[in-house]
């Protein structure tokens, strides 16, 4: 594919051989990987590196960013830790580019290259490292696509667009022994771990249950119109893998989170961080039923997914909510991101840090500490270099992520979401159609 192309809506040309290299994974063994999100044992652990594929602790590691809107921050993040070089900022938008091309060179005094085509990243072997900050769509494709050419892995949250590139991505990570982190970094936050140390520490005695918010003040995002592409962004390749859709002119750079098309909504969008750090803090994996009700209130508008509603998960013996109210901030409530709740008391998370409180609701401790990106993000680096372990692994993460999926079939199906609670698999998983698998452009189907 020309990187320069700026086709709207072209067939794309055929990939090369690396770029969808295909391994067999025939027999019982790869039927098992391929029919289930992965058992607890196995799919959440981390990926042993390939032979000779750890650095010295001295040796520089190249890293190409993808996507320059939250890969901003993984650009920083990168620089910001010692002996790490940015090689390539890339993004389908030509002034997204120029203008991270010039960041590059201002923060590490030397500039990165700029590229519209993230696969020119791939074809350099000096590069060691894929971030992917790109719309969900691409998640899964990209960090498949990275692993296959031997890059490790940087990948923003959910980290899949669907239940199956799940299955996918970390099939990749272990066919080809990388290492791969998903950005939910309050996995590496220090106060976090602690908070978590402690809950599994008895702080408020058995934990059976927690409860998750996000209120925003979102707007509207009205109603797009057809209109041409600008010279500035190549949106053949921005859709990528889905199957192909005319432009409108209130879709990029971030309205694509609500349609179902490229995004997950607000519970793959921001759910994800507070559903992660629930399972965590309740030592659970997959839910036996998950429900999700609500819609779209506010706005009469394009936006597909719901801006307000009530996700349930029924871990068998514990529970998790998550709700969410993205266009009505609720800020007299003063909601917590995370609290758990334990036969002797409560625990909340709050931004950075965390509040205990005993069974008469009185605080009893309180801790904080620095969040970001730059340690999660070194977490990686350490592990390519020292063979560390990763704090967010992908399997881990996609089990994660999958409560996302589940949430999100459940309302568009306006079922309860019966799972294996071994395997994450759904029960009947017919019913649900594309909703397990997306429908791919043709030519671009994510293979290992």
């Amino acid at each position: 594919m020309n990187p320069a192309s700026n086709n709207s809506s072209g067939t794309p040309k055929p990939l090369e051989r690396r770029r969808f290299i295909q391994t067999l994974t025939q027999g019982a063994a790869g039927a098992a990987a391929l029919g289930m999100i992965g058992a607890k044992k196995g799919f959440s652990q981390n990926a042993a590196p390939a032979s000779g594929s750890v650095l010295g602790s001295n040796e520089r590691i190249r890293v190409g960013v993808m996507g320059l809107s939250r890969g901003m921050a993984h650009v920083r993040g990168a620089i910001a830790n010692d002996n790490v070089e940015v090689a390539y900022v890339c993004d389908i938008d030509t002034n997204r580019i120029d203008r991270a091309v010039s960041d590059t060179e201002k923060r590490q005094g030397k500039a990165a290259k700029g590229v519209q085509d993230f696969r020119r990243i791939l074809d350099d072997q000096d590069v060691d490292v894929l971030m992917v900050a790109t719309p969900n769509h691409w998640h899964a494709p990209a960090t498949i696509l990275g692993c296959a050419a031997g890059k490790h892995v940087y990948v923003e949250k959910p980290g899949s667009h669907n239940p199956w590139e799940a299955l996918k991505m970390v099939e990749a990570s272990r066919v080809h022994n990388r290492h791969v982190q998903m950005g939910n970094q309050r996995r590496t936050w220090p106060a976090i771990i602690e908070a978590i140390e402690k809950l599994k520490a008895g702080v408020i005695g058995p934990v059976r249950s927690a409860r998750c918010w996000y209120d925003n003040a979102r707007g509207s995002i009205g109603k797009g119109k057809p209109a041409p592409v600008p010279e500035n962004l190549d949106y053949s390749l921005w859709q990528g893998v889905a199957p192909v859709r005319p432009y409108k002119d209130n879709l990029i750079h971030y309205n694509w989170h609500w349609h179902w098309h490229w995004g997950n909504g607000e519970l793959g969008n921001n759910g994800i961080h507070a559903l992660d750090l629930a399972r965590w803090g309740l030592g659970v994996d997959y839910p036996v039923q998950v429900t999700y009700n609500g819609g779209r209130y506010h706005y009469d508008d394009d936006q597909e997914t719901p801006d307000t509603g009530l996700a349930t998960y029924d871990f068998g013996g514990k529970l998790a909510h998550w709700d969410g109210s993205s266009c009505l901030p609720r800020k007299e409530e003063k909601h917590d991101f995370v609290r758990f709740y334990g036969d002797g008391g409560t625990l909340a998370i709050r931004g950075g840090g965390y509040v205990v409180y005993d069974i008469n609701g009185k605080e009893v401790e309180r801790a904080s500490g620095p969040g970001g990106e730059v340690t999660h993000i070194n977490n990686l680096f350490e592990a390519i270099r020292n063979g560390a372990k990763l704090n967010s692994e992908i399997g881990d993460g996609q089990i994660s992520t999958m409560l996302c999926h589940l949430g999100n079939i459940a309302y568009r199906t306006r079922s309860m979401v019966v799972c294996d609670p071994e395997t994450g698999m759904i029960e009947n998983p017919g019913y649900v159609g594309n909703l397990w698998k997306r429908q791919y452009r043709p030519g671009w189907e994510p293979q290992v």
